[in-house]
């Protein structure tokens, strides 16, 4: 764990070299990774060596947060770089394929938003955004797709048979569905993050000539925990079973970004492309073997296990090598990142409520990126607010707060009987009123449908046979 303020450990940056070419952007990011569970975090068991390129040869963010503690809201505010509650997307969708189930046109993609700007935009991997042909990735944006758009899959090729989501008979079933490359289903070969990270590379190599946006949004390591022996073998030193499997899976994923930095390398457009690293929520420690470290509790709350997450950024061409940066940022500044630095008019679009973190990580701006961060989660009739270093945490009839810089394990509450949390709590209510309620079917909510429809069904087979 890093404290303090921002600490430069090397300076070797051609930030004084103004390109003429707009800068690429590529987002990595995992799912259901622990805070703990990359080289630069800490992580003493499971190695993260590329990863860790992209942090020591840019800027770890220590305290990096992503905007909800589950996966979809959580991609929707990358994607959008606006709060997800703004367009009621607060919840995992339901996986069917339904109309009214996804990212609300009303909204644009980074890649919506990009491409009058020319640039060219593809995505690997998870979609989770709606399963509908509406809210498809080549309909919101992307020029190509290689993946999947339900919440979660299998790993091993020989397990994807399923071609369309009709055929799905259990429950979580769409785990078993052919890949997807744009709009058509394809017969695979390889572990799935072999797949994508390949895939990656070829992304580069393709538009290496123009300014692109590549997000290489990897499934692992959520569950299932599946990995080849070729991962397995490099972690026959840990005991337990799950750890051992998980830590083979992120080491896949390692693997991938090495292979998506040597190639960044070998095009030649290495010093101007972003690199962001990120998870897109904290690791669920009991379900897959992740590891959060200090960190309170993890996915799916709003304590810091559940929305602080390994969080990493490169741009030789400007940002300083080495950095180590501890003022709150968020997955919300991804886009505004890249509109900032390649003057994309957005004029005519929402407003986003990311900042460039550019100036503050060039020495342009020592100000906080961020007034205040928020959460919201409904079902859980949660609310979080975290400015400078203080924290509001209200959870039905329990509030707390907390002095994160010095408690960042939440272990101590200073009481909500005090301006600070009075403070915070008033800011958050002015915020909560340009939320919206749930704009769709939630994951939960469907499968008590689906397993009613499929109890009926079982029913009406008995009454059927002779």
């Amino acid at each position: 764990m890093f404290n303090g303020v921002v600490q430069v450990q090397a300076s070797e940056t051609n930030a004084g070299q103004n390109s003429k070419n707009k800068p690429n952007l590529i987002v990595i990011l995992t799912d259901d990774q622990g805070y703990k569970d990359v080289g630069f975090n800490g992580s003493t068991d499971i190695k993260t060596p590329f990863i860790d390129v992209i942090a020591n040869e840019g800027t770890i963010f220590t305290n990096g947060y992503v905007t909800f503690p589950v996966c979809g809201p959580s991609r929707a505010g990358l994607l959008t770089g606006r709060y997800q509650g703004r367009f009621g997307f607060t919840s995992n969708p339901s996986p069917a394929p339904d109309a009214d189930v996804g990212l609300p046109s009303s909204e644009k993609t980074i890649a919506e938003v990009l491409k009058p700007a020319g640039y060219t935009s593809g995505i690997l991997g998870k979609w989770h955004m709606g399963g509908h042909a509406d809210y498809h990735p080549n309909n919101r944006g992307f020029d190509y797709f290689f993946g999947f758009v339900e919440g979660g899959h299998r790993y091993f090729p020989e397990e994807l048979t399923i071609t369309d989501f009709s055929e799905v008979t259990k429950w979580s079933g769409w785990y078993y569905t052919k890949l997807m490359r744009n709009q058509e289903r394809i017969e695979t070969t390889e572990y799935l993050t072999d797949e994508l990270s390949n895939e990656a590379v070829k992304f580069i190599e393709r538009e290496k000539d123009n300014p692109f946006f590549l997000f290489v949004s990897y499934n692992a390591p959520h569950a299932p925990l599946q990995a080849t022996e070729k991962y397995l073998n490099r972690y026959k030193h840990i005991k337990d079973k799950k750890r051992q499997t998980y830590a083979a899976m992120v080491s896949a994923v390692d693997d991938g970004v090495g292979e998506i930095l040597k190639t960044l390398e070998k095009q030649g457009i290495d010093d101007n492309t972003i690199v962001f690293f990120l998870s897109d929520n904290g690791g669920p420690e009991t379900k897959n073997a992740s590891d959060n470290g200090e960190l309170r509790e993890g996915k799916g709350s709003l304590f810091e296990g559940g929305v602080r997450v390994p969080f990493a950024m490169r741009w030789p061409e400007k940002i300083p090598q080495g950095q180590v940066y501890t003022n709150a940022v968020s997955s919300l500044d991804i886009l505004a990142t890249i509109v900032g630095q390649a003057d994309v008019d957005t004029s005519k679009n929402k407003p986003l409520d990311g900042v460039d973190l550019t100036p503050y990580l060039t020495g342009e701006n020592d100000g906080l990126p961020h007034d205040a961060l928020y959460w919201r989660h409904l079902r859980k009739d949660g609310q979080a607010v975290i400015a400078n270093h203080n924290k509001m945490i209200n959870l039905k009839n329990k509030k707390f707060l907390y002095d994160v810089a010095n408690d960042v394990g939440e272990t101590e509450s200073l009481g909500s009987d005090n301006d600070t949390y009075k403070e915070l709590n008033a800011g958050y209510q002015e915020w909560l009123k340009e939320m919206k309620p749930t704009a769709f079917v939630t994951l939960l909510e469907y499968k008590k449908i689906w397993l009613k429809q499929q109890k009926s069904k079982k029913n009406k087979n008995k009454k059927t046979k002779p």
